[in-house]
């Protein structure tokens, strides 16, 4: 196959951020600039190509990760915009799993907030080189050396400016490149001509200790470099360009860039360090992944040549193909008509027809290449996560990390007609969003949703709606608490049944105890020494284990962070079956339950309120009414920051609460942050009500 673009030609970005920080409106800029499209859309007027959902243009946030491919320089550029608000994380999870580099943008007035802090923390996760771009440049208080001063403090990156604006708020009319020396002066209100001149006389000392930093910076992660530094020699343009390359291909160096997306400034020289800075799939190197097999290490080459092998990362329904899958692939060729290997499920599935999107408009195409992304029509069983590869060579590739959810409420169609509609409905939106959970809870007779926030179900209830035409009813939304135990207990389950022939016999000894690290959920190990269960029974008792931890003792809630050995057991020659052994490890489980001393956890929100001087009282009162611990104040230009940790019990509709207390001037972001026990005489509250809630429905 002869390949349109070589591969290192080929970037793979995503552009991430904290909501409102301008990520869609610099893709749109970036689809104008590389004559993707001939007229730039805004957020605003709901014209945004990349927020093509009804509830995106609706809201104007996006809600949705939207992929499309463009073309600037001699690059191919496959870009995924990501939505920022907390409620869609998971679309942000998913896509920098799968990308060779980031944009990180962040808003020149508020710098690093917390849903930044957020994004940083999954592309550590997945070690995806960035860049930076600090955007509203022509904002009253912008300033980039305060945002480069907040990324060391709160995200600890090695970063430095490479660009300094030239003017200010409604003055801001360029841009100043420290490395090439040269001002870049924007003149047409498109943005598309931009005339280079000399760096202004009083502006050199600025420049000049500006670039001191960039090299001091870049020399604490590069020895060649360094040399030069140390011996105060100039350094040479083109070196400093191919050092910031190599650093932040390693991950040791983040560039910073400036700009205004909104008023067109600023979005060609951040595609040119797209191009320049950012890897390619060859610099990322070798496939890491296990034979399914064998259980061993393997490695892909990065080539056409190599055998198929790519990552299903997300999985949407469209109305006129169907289902589809997007998938990245990372070595071989795709071609349409083909079959291929779900190695994480073990199945074959064939390619009916390939895609490459632009929003949610779709381009046919007849076969793919490493490094390219696309969606695929025709995959039945594929799910988000599962590789997808040749069968004789198969490989399974790291998943990727899906939060839990920390809200929940009930869900009930609004006529009989539409019963069997909502199951089917809610069936498909879960296989397309691994942080929305559907499940019946038997006590109540209720379907239950559960999500990520309030508007994160907010707008499954209205998709249900307009794209699956089933009108529903939801309850009150519900915090996910959660259980979990306080002291190590060996615990035993018996289960002994005779029927007059051939009984059941299981018998398992479990030692449980709390995890050593928060979030490590529930883990079985086996510990069995001198065969006293055979080896096939083992799996049954793990099974039991994690069926009765989906259910605690207090309230019903599910069980986390406990680590249980099997450390002992029986078997009978005759009666011993996989069921019985199922059952004795969950009774061994839920009496462990009852031994430990269970407590009940919430969610914590790590919550952040921007609210001016004069009503910082009010709200900080109103927190602390709230069971809120304030964890920092700061200051931001003319108002005031405060951090805080609050239970999200006490802040349902928290946005209508701080609207009324600040005249509607103060704002505020939130994300899960960690579980903490419930306050005791809450705790007895939420038992209570859960118990008289199944004896109502017995």
């Amino acid at each position: 196959m002869k390949r349109e673009f070589p591969i290192e030609k080929i970037r793979n970005i995503g552009i991430v951020a904290h909501i409102d920080a301008g990520k869609t409106t610099t893709t749109e800029r970036v689809l104008f600039y590389t004559g993707k499209t001939y007229k730039i859309g805004e957020v605003h007027e709901g014209t945004a190509i990349m927020d093509w959902m009804p509830q995106e243009q609706e809201r104007g946030i996006t809600i949705t990760a939207a992929c499309t491919t463009c073309f600037w320089q001699d690059c191919r550029i496959n870009i995924i915009d990501t939505p920022g608000h907390v409620d869609f994380t998971i679309e942000v999870e998913r896509s920098l799993k799968v990308l060779d580099g980031a944009v990180v943008l962040f808003d020149g007035v508020n710098g690093v907030e917390p849903q930044s802090e957020t994004v940083w923390r999954q592309a550590d996760r997945y070690n995806v080189p960035r860049i930076c771009f600090v955007n509203k440049m022509d904002r009253p208080a912008a300033s980039i050396s305060e945002t480069v001063k907040q990324i060391h403090q709160r995200l600890g990156a090695n970063a430095a400016a490479v660009q300094i604006p030239y003017g200010s708020e409604e003055n801001f009319r360029g841009i100043i490149d420290i490395i090439e020396d040269r001002l870049y002066l924007y003149e047409d209100p498109t943005g598309k001509e931009y005339t280079t001149l000399d760096v202004p006389e009083e502006l050199k000392a600025e420049v000049k200790e500006a670039k001191a930093q960039l090299l001091e910076h870049l020399a604490e992660s590069d020895d060649e470099l360094m040399q030069y530094f140390v011996e105060n020699k100039p350094v040479p343009k083109d070196l400093i360009k191919k050092t910031i390359r190599r650093t932040v291909v390693a991950g040791k160096f983040v560039p910073v860039f400036c700009g205004s997306a909104f008023k067109n400034k600023g979005i060609q020289p951040l595609l040119d360090a797209v191009c320049a800075y950012l890897p390619s799939p060859l610099d990322r190197g070798q496939i890491k992944g296990i034979d399914p097999d064998t259980q061993q290490y393997e490695e892909r080459v990065v080539n056409d040549d190599a055998p198929f092998c790519g990552l299903c990362f997300k999985v949407a329904s469209d109305p006129y193909v169907g289902r589809l899958s997007f998938v990245r692939i990372y070595s071989g060729v795709l071609s349409a008509g083909s079959y291929i290997y779900n190695a994480s499920k073990r199945t074959k599935e064939r390619v009916t027809k390939i895609v490459l999107m632009h929003a949610n408009k779709q381009e046919i195409v007849e076969r793919v290449a490493t490094g390219d992304i696309c969606a695929v029509v025709g995959l039945k069983d594929s799910k988000t996560g599962d590789t997808l590869c040749d069968e004789d060579t198969a490989i399974i590739l790291e998943s990727m990390h899906f939060p839990e959810p920390v809200i929940s409420q009930s869900i009930e169609p609004k006529t009989k007609a539409d019963q069997e509609k909502l199951g089917m409905a809610l069936r498909r939106l879960s296989d397309e969003d691994p942080s929305f959970r559907v499940k019946y809870d038997h006590e109540t007779g209720q379907t239950i949703i559960s999500g990520m926030g309030q508007l994160h179900l907010e707008i499954i209830v209205d998709r249900l709606l307009r794209e699956f035409t089933v009108a529903s009813t939801v309850g009150q939304p519900q915090v996910a608490y959660k259980e979990t135990l306080t002291k190590k207990v060996i615990s035993t389950g018996k289960f002994i049944q005779q029927s007059g022939g051939r009984g059941q016999y299981g018998h398992c000894v479990l030692e449980m105890k709390p995890q050593e690290a928060p979030g490590a959920g529930v883990t079985f190990e086996d510990k069995l020494k001198g065969g006293v269960i055979p080896r096939e029974f083992i799996p049954a008792v793990k099974n039991g284990v994690m069926a009765s931890a989906k259910t605690g003792i207090l309230a019903g809630y599910p069980v986390i962070d406990v680590a249980v050995t099997l450390i002992d057991g029986s078997f009978h020659d005759v009666d011993s079956s996989e069921l019985a052994f199922q059952m004795a490890g969950s009774i061994a489980f839920s009496d462990g339950l009852r031994q430990a001393s269970c407590r009940l956890l919430e969610p914590i929100m790590d919550m952040e309120v921007v609210v001016p001087e004069e009503f910082m009282g009010s709200i900080i009162g109103d927190l602390n009414s709230r069971r809120a611990k304030i964890v920092s104040l700061g200051q931001r230009a003319n108002t005031r920051v405060i951090r805080a940790h609050v239970p999200l019990a006490e802040i349902f509709n928290y946005a209508t609460i701080i609207r009324s207390a600040s005249q509607g001037r103060a704002t505020y972001s939130m994300e899960p942050s960690f579980y903490q026990e419930v306050p005791s005489h809450i705790a007895r509250k939420i038992t209570e009500r859960s118990t008289a809630t199944q004896r109502f429905t017995q």
